[in-house]
């Protein structure tokens, strides 16, 4: 399972480019390449690239990547209350596209963050269109559906 996760972690940061500089999708990595190794190492393994590891590996992605996105709003948040250096609006709509919507959304609820900025929330929509968009596709050519 951690060969499978971090060959398909390593390989997204391989082809997105801004990947490689988002400290924000390096922690969700971290997080989800160390529960796999826990997963592995105390409870049961996997054969590499099996239906059962993808499955797996979406759903650790999907927890982990909102986790950091929701860490991402509030350390933008409070960078921003202290006039410090802030989180660029590409890692977050990155974050975003990757599956932390819910955790964008979360973080703009709870923190205050970015809600009143039509055009981060724009963009932060077309994100979530996008999201949808590209997991249709992949499960169009997967014949899934």
């Amino acid at each position: 399972m951690v060969i499978t996760f971090t060959a398909i972690l390593l390989g997204l940061a391989a082809i997105i480019y801004p990947l490689r500089r988002n400290a924000f999708y390096i922690l969700s990595s971290a997080m989800v390449i160390g529960s796999a190794y826990y997963i592995e190492t105390h409870h049961f393994r996997t054969s590499i690239f099996t239906y059962k590891t993808m499955l797996l590996f979406l759903v650790f992605h999907i927890i982990c990547i909102n986790i950091s996105t929701f860490i991402a709003y509030w350390f933008d948040k409070r960078a921003a209350q202290k006039h410090q250096w802030r989180v660029r609006e590409n890692d977050l709509h990155m974050l975003e596209f990757l599956g932390g919507w819910i955790g964008a959304l979360l973080g703009q609820k709870i923190f205050h963050h970015k809600t009143s900025k039509k055009s981060y929330q724009s963009m932060y929509k077309l994100m979530i269109i996008m999201e949808f968009a590209a997991v249709y596709i992949i499960l169009k050519f997967l014949n899934l559906i």
